[in-house]
């Protein structure tokens, strides 16, 4: 049976090839997804690896990992000399680490990945204890000296002895390029910048001049472990401090590194995973095609004495052969794809420079198991059928499997559908993060219920959707139609592909569409300022004197500057807004449920209704907030409706600025004077930051196109996710029309012979696929209206306040599907107009 099975094998590769590729395409996804992934991992660490200090102390008093401006936890400079003091202490240094200096480059560009730190550092010259090493030039030795990362000194055309443009906590200022320096072996830093100053100038710069450090890094004298060393300095200082080893320091934060990343895996994995489940279709499509279209010669095998058992593990056998030879291919597909993920996202502005590809050999194994597995779990319905072939079937011309009620699958597919859409609306009605679940499970019976029971209304829609067909072409259109309602489950599991692709993609388009509307909404109806100034390169706060150079500026009633700061609240990581009560009101239009932001003072602090609720809290309760220096209780002096980015803890700037220095500006609105010309004061905004080149001026429906364009930058790279399934679907039906031509041979033939022309043999086939591929994108369509109308409903709450359905864009979706399936078939068609008459009609 082994043998039959590989010459069946042989026999049938060509109509096999499809399914290969579906294989070849889902295992490359999932390969090149895990590659991108260990890649980006392995870029990450290596950071860490470079790690030179035996010892590292760090403050115990810290906010979560940030090391913005603002929220960063500093070390005394007497901490230095204690651990100075320490016996077993060969050398130490103090760092000064702080993402807040934004490099400009020669073309005036800000350089450094979307996203990615900025970091502004110290310098230290004693390469055992640092991870920079010079390149070029000198360490930077006055206030007016910098060195650059050699990556963001070639990528910002700087060479040294040149003047360097940054941007700081302060402001713009210049500097004279003293060195350029590679961090660590690779010099990769993965799209984050350094520039490094004297350490007083980076005290000044990035610590508010205060003699203090981020960081202390230590050495061990010969013979002394980086474990007796952490005892031996941890036993120097109090409780005020971290201690860690050098490893333990890397360790930990290649996790933390690896554990953020683990969304991008699952994200592209959860793609990786339709794409082939898609791929499966064309699978259980093939085999049972071909198991049809042997039934003699099974019925035969089991004649001469081949048992059931036999017979489905011969066709096992081969779809796992089939898998095998798919997912080899797809391990090497998986490589391109990794480029292009890698692509794809230094395309929106998230480049990440790598050290070259990671194949690991848990990829390989992982790729083959997988498309193994799926090969025989989609074979193996067909096969189980093929097992089920009388003997004596053998003895007739038109032996054929059984053919079997649709009763049961449509009854089944029914409930399953019926208790999805239940678990929509009632995750809609729910709402919040209690309904989401709901409408999940419900989006996942729903898809699964359609493709139960689409074979039991793939003829009556078939039907609808080609009713106008005979009147436009002929007969050639009624028996297009009717070829496609002769087999309902073919039909179906080709339909299905295409249905799954076009239902997620139809639900993401109607939510991004909606997002885009709420978010336009909520801008209308809360910002009453008329300009929103910002920063280009969010890492990098808006310089303290912004606000009242833009308040000086002719048209302008009044500006009010926003800062955002991270703390903790209980065991949650959050932030604080902090604003100017005396103006805020003026920009942003709130609405109080209770108290006044005039109550705010030092210690007031007001919250959303959500947060109040959910926290039990009301008006006057205390609530205890922990910045980074030290905690506060403050009292709750106003609750009010979420407005857009405006939900959580607000407080006023002074209570901010008893923690520290003043807080770190995000943003400043801008309110114009009653009847000034708008474009004229923006003008003149404009002119007035211009010294500044991350600080752009918007007006309304600017700063409103910008948030919205990161939605459809979102909708984008998800639609080209989900494009694989879409293509792979197409396979499908090319798959399904080529072997139903292999099929209807002798059909075909007698066609001809009765007089019908190539020319209408050809719009046979391309009608067939036409309808098959309505078929799936009306019931694709319909789903997907449905799963998005359910999601928007749930998220209410958070903002998704506007449902906004692009009808003429899933008109759209229809033609092309339409279009595509016209597409599919032309090869076919092709095909099948060029059998010869006479041998056609002689096959059996």
């Amino acid at each position: 049976m082994l043998r039959t099975a590989w010459r069946s094998l042989l026999h049938h590769s060509l109509r096999l090839a499809l399914s290969a590729l579906a294989i070849v395409l889902g295992v490359g996804f999932v390969v090149g997804t895990l590659i991108f992934t260990d890649t980006l991992n392995n870029t990450f660490s290596s950071l860490f690896e470079d790690t030179t200090s035996d010892v590292v102390v760090t403050p115990a008093q810290t906010i979560g990992d940030s090391q913005q401006v603002g929220s960063v936890a500093t070390l005394p400079a007497s901490t230095l000399v204690t651990v100075r003091s320490v016996a077993g202490v060969a050398k130490a240094t103090g760092v000064v680490l702080v993402d807040g200096i934004t490099i400009i480059g020669s073309d005036g560009t800000t350089l450094g990945t979307q996203g990615a730190p900025h970091f502004g550092s110290n310098w230290e010259a004693d390469e055992a204890l640092t991870p920079f090493r010079l390149t070029e030039g000198s360490g930077p030795t006055s206030d007016a000296d910098v060195a650059l990362d050699s990556v963001a000194a070639q990528k910002g055309g700087y060479s040294v002895g040149d003047d360097v443009k940054l941007v700081g906590p302060d402001g713009p200022f210049t500097a004279t390029l003293a060195g350029i320096f590679r961090y660590g072996t690779s010099g990769n830093l993965a799209g984050a910048t350094i520039a490094a100053f004297d350490t007083a100038r980076a005290q000044q710069l990035l610590l508010g001049g205060s003699d203090s450090f981020t960081e202390i890094d230590a050495l061990a004298a010969d013979g002394v472990t980086q474990a007796a060393l952490a005892t031996a300095v941890r036993a120097a200082l109090d409780d005020t401090v971290v201690v860690k080893t050098g490893q333990q320091a890397a360790d930990e934060a290649a996790a933390a590194i690896s554990e953020g990343l683990a969304f991008i895996n699952v994200f592209l994995l959860v793609f990786a995973g339709i794409a082939l489940f898609v791929g499966t279709f064309i699978i259980l499509n093939t085999f049972s095609m071909l198991v049809a279209q042997r039934s003699r010669e099974l019925a035969l095998l089991r004649a001469i004495g081949a048992t059931r058992g036999q017979v489905t593990r011969s066709l096992v056998v081969e779809s796992a052969l089939v898998g095998l030879v798919g997912s080899v291919l797809g391990i090497g597909l998986g490589v391109a794809v990794a480029y292009g993920l890698q692509a794809l996202f230094g395309a929106i502005g998230a480049e990440i420079p790598t050290n070259g590809l990671v194949v690991a050999p848990r990829t390989v194994l992982v790729g083959l198991v997988v498309g193994v597995v799926a090969t025989v779990v989609a074979a193996l319905a067909p096969a189980l059928r093929a097992s089920r072939i009388s003997p004596m079937a053998a003895l007739r011309d038109d032996a054929s499997l059984p053919a079997r009620s649709l009763r049961w699958r449509a009854v089944a597919g029914a409930v399953l559908l019926v208790a999805g859409i239940a678990g929509m609306v009632a995750g809609a009605a729910k709402g919040g993060s209690d309904g989401t679940p709901l409408v999940g499970l419900g989006v996942l019976a729903a898809l699964v219920g359609a493709i139960v029971v689409s074979p039991a209304i793939a003829r009556p829609l078939v039907r609808t959707l080609g009713f106008a067909f005979p009147r436009l072409f002929g007969t050639v259109g009624r028996l297009a139609v009717e070829n496609a309602e002769r087999q309902p489950r073919r039909t179906a599991a080709t339909a299905s592909a295409l249905m799954i692709g076009l239902a997620l993609v139809s639900a993401l388009t109607i939510f991004a569409m909606s997002a885009k509307a709420s978010i336009n909404a909520v801008i209308d109806r809360v910002i009453g300022a008329e300009f929103i100034v910002s920063n280009t390169s969010p890492r990098t706060p808006i310089a303290p004197t912004t606000a009242a150079e833009l308040a000086a500026v002719p048209g302008v009633a009044a500006v009010s500057p926003v800062a955002a700061i991270p703390v903790q609240v209980g065991a949650a990581l959050t932030a604080v807004i902090a604003v100017d009560p005396a103006t805020f009101g003026q920009m942003i239009n709130l609405t109080l449920d209770s108290g006044s932001l005039a109550d705010l003072g030092t210690d007031g602090v007001a919250i959303d209704a959500a947060t109040a609720q959910s926290s039990g809290l009301a008006l006057g309760d205390p609530v205890t907030i922990r910045f980074v220096d030290a905690e506060q209780v403050f009292r709750v002096a106003a609750v009010y409706a979420s407005a857009g980015e405006f939900s959580g803890y607000v407080v006023s700037r002074a209570a901010i600025a008893s923690h520290g220095s003043d807080p770190p500006d995000r943003l400043v609105y801008v309110k114009a004077e009653p009847g000034a010309d708008l474009d004229t004061v923006q003008a003149a905004l404009e002119k007035a930051v211009s010294g500044d080149p991350t600080v752009q001026v918007q007006s309304q429906a600017q700063f409103a196109e910008e948030i919205t364009s990161n939605v459809d930058q979102v909708l984008l790279i998800m639609v080209m996710l989900l494009s694989l399934a879409i293509v792979i679907a197409v396979l499908g039906i090319v798959n399904t029309l080529v072997l139903s031509v292999a099929e209807r041979t002798r059909e075909i033939g007698m066609l001809r012979a009765v007089g019908a022309l190539r020319r209408q043999v050809r719009t046979m086939i391309v009608l067939e696929a036409f309808v098959i591929a309505l078929f799936g994108a009306v019931v694709g369509l319909a789903l997907g209206v449905g799963f998005a109308v359910a999601l928007q409903r749930t998220l209410v709450d958070q903002g998704i306040t506007v449902l906004d359905i692009p009808w003429v864009g899933l008109l759209a979706f229809l033609v092309v599907a339409g279009l595509v399936g016209v597409l599919a078939a032309l090869w076919p068609a092709f095909r099948a107009g060029r059998l010869n008459v006479l041998r056609a009609i002689a096959t059996e």
